[in-house]
């Protein structure tokens, strides 16, 4: 698989493929397999993304009872008129909350790239695609997308809380969903990586910090930032603003951060939001 986006852009360029098929090319290679056999089981965990959305339940409470019930409560405020933000990212809101509570309940997610972080692409796609502003097979081609993003921050860096912090789980996911979001509206290759890069850098330095060492507080809300800033990341790339680092030297830095951080910020349930109490409800 691609080990940094230079070597996509380099690849697109010479096989004259966009970023999607790049990796579809690639991932047949690698895995001595067919376009249909790879693009059939992308669509499955599509399709596993869509049911976990529409299998949601607001009263299922998670076993530790810190979990459940807020993403029917986004809805309902984005559904009163009185949200701040716009329809779109009061849904991204919604779906975000609605996943990573799924994850908590131990119902059935799609780890992208992990369990803990699984809210933030289904959070961007699902309303595009319920507003069938793009088709299934576009969603698909964009999840690709994801792939290669998350591929080459796993090669490069890590996408484990344990081992990078939250800024390896929830920044991954942000950086794949950015990219994905650029290219289902027309951007380039090169606004996708920088897409990738902005929202990998604002992310940066994010610790791991589960309460009780459960991945609920504060990892569910966090999905919900992942994937706003997916959104403005996305923005500024089709705008065309760019970033000054290049986004293989981002992900080159959040190795060096992660490798900096104390193993208390790192999924051991004892340093940051972990070492706080808990209030009563």
């Amino acid at each position: 698989m691609f080990e940094s986006f230079s070597e996509i852009s380099a690849f697109c360029k010479q096989e004259n493929v966009d970023f999607p098929n790049a990796v579809l090319l690639m991932e047949t290679k690698d895995r001595d397999t067919t376009k249909e056999e790879v693009t059939a089981k992308m669509r499955s965990m599509w399709n596993a993304m869509v049911d976990s959305y529409n299998s949601y339940d607001p009263d299922l409470k998670s076993r530790s009872g810190l979990s459940g019930g807020n993403g029917a409560l986004a809805e309902k405020w984005a559904q009163s008129g009185n949200a701040l933000s716009g329809p779109y990212i009061s849904e991204v809101i919604s779906v975000a909350l609605k996943m990573g509570e799924s994850n908590a309940c131990m119902k059935r997610i799609v780890a992208s790239p992990t369990a803990g972080s699984c809210g933030v692409i289904p959070a961007v796609l699902i309303p595009l695609f319920l507003e069938k502003k793009y088709s299934e097979d576009e969603i698909i081609k964009g999840l690709f997308v994801s792939a290669g993003i998350g591929s080459v921050i796993a090669s490069r860096a890590s996408i484990a809380g344990a081992e990078g912090g939250c800024q390896a789980e929830i920044g991954a996911a942000s950086s794949m969903a950015a990219g994905t979001l650029v290219y289902l509206n027309g951007g380039s290759t090169e606004q996708i990586i920088t897409a990738a890069g902005l929202a990998l850098k604002n992310l940066l330095g994010l610790v791991c910090d589960p309460v009780s060492g459960l991945v609920e507080v504060p990892c569910v809300k966090r999905n919900v930032i992942g994937a706003v800033n997916a959104v403005s990341a996305a923005d500024m790339a089709l705008a065309g603003i760019k970033s000054k680092i290049p986004s293989d030297e981002i992900i080159d830095a959040m190795k060096r951060v992660g490798n900096m951080m104390h193993p208390d910020l790192k999924e051991t349930g004892r340093g940051g939001l972990a070492a706080c109490s808990l209030l009563k409800d």
